[in-house]
């Protein structure tokens, strides 16, 4: 399956975009957007010229901008009830939260972004695609926006290892709510190693790997963990490789 992570946010502007043929998936393209179909590939568009010379977008990625962006990150929609509210973290050039918008008209959704180009980009894109009714930008990260947002659903894509993005995402969900990241083939390798983080934040519930969209290899993976009602708790951050271990009540001896 196509992995969410792995790719890369940005990529130094090229001279010249190579010309490579671009196969449009129509049937996926309109099922998926259905009567705006037509905003999805304006957006596209904006990914392949603008998203690439502002470095959001490598340019090898042109070709496969339907099946391994727009439709991979569309796909989220199907873990997602009617009617959420959604954060995007770490939006980036507006995956996933964009095709997700455009997918699902029913749902509001605010993307995250600290860059500044980005947040440029993406306020641009929304004007562009008329979605400024469903659509807002908040420039910070996680924990510049924490107490100011939350949401039903906090999604997130290339953003970080679920045991550092736990601790980023799950602050901004509501109680009752869920972090759905999309990942790839290394997702249940990641929850493995989160465990521990997950169980010192208080949250009880397994993580779930999901597959959503089509059944024949260009599917999305996703990781869907539910934040649950209780408080949460934060994560202690292990100690730093090789630190000195101190007794309690002692001071240093010289």
């Amino acid at each position: 399956m196509p992995e969410g992570d792995g790719v890369p946010r940005e990529t130094p502007s090229p001279s010249v975009v190579p010309e490579s043929p671009v196969e449009v998936p129509v049937e996926a393209v309109a099922r998926v957007f259905g009567d705006r179909a037509d905003r999805a590939a304006t957006y596209r568009e904006l990914l392949a010229t603008a998203g690439v010379e502002r470095g959001l977008i490598g340019p090898r990625e042109v070709p496969r901008l339907w099946d391994r962006h727009l439709l991979n990150c569309a796909y989220l929609g199907e873990v997602i009830d009617q009617g959420s509210s959604v954060i995007d973290l770490g939006s980036g050039a507006g995956l996933p939260g964009i095709p997700l918008a455009l997918a699902r008209p029913d749902l509001q959704i605010r993307l995250v972004e600290p860059l500044e180009r980005r947040y440029t980009f993406l306020r641009e894109a929304i004007t562009e695609l008329g979605l400024r009714d469903q659509v807002a930008v908040a420039r910070g990260r996680a924990e510049d926006v924490r107490g100011e947002f939350s949401a039903l659903v906090v999604t997130a894509r290339a953003v970080a290892p679920l045991k550092t993005l736990y601790g980023w995402a799950l602050p901004l969900v509501v109680t009752g709510g869920h972090l759905v990241a999309i990942k790839g083939r290394s997702a249940s390798d990641e929850i493995a190693a989160a465990g521990e983080t997950l169980r010192q934040m208080g949250v009880t519930a397994a993580p779930e790997v999901l597959s959503v969209g089509p059944d024949d290899g260009t599917g999305t993976t996703v990781v869907r963990v539910a934040r649950g009602h209780g408080p949460l708790r934060a994560a202690t951050a292990p100690a730093p490789p090789g630190a000195a271990k101190r007794r309690p009540g002692k001071g240093n001896r010289r």
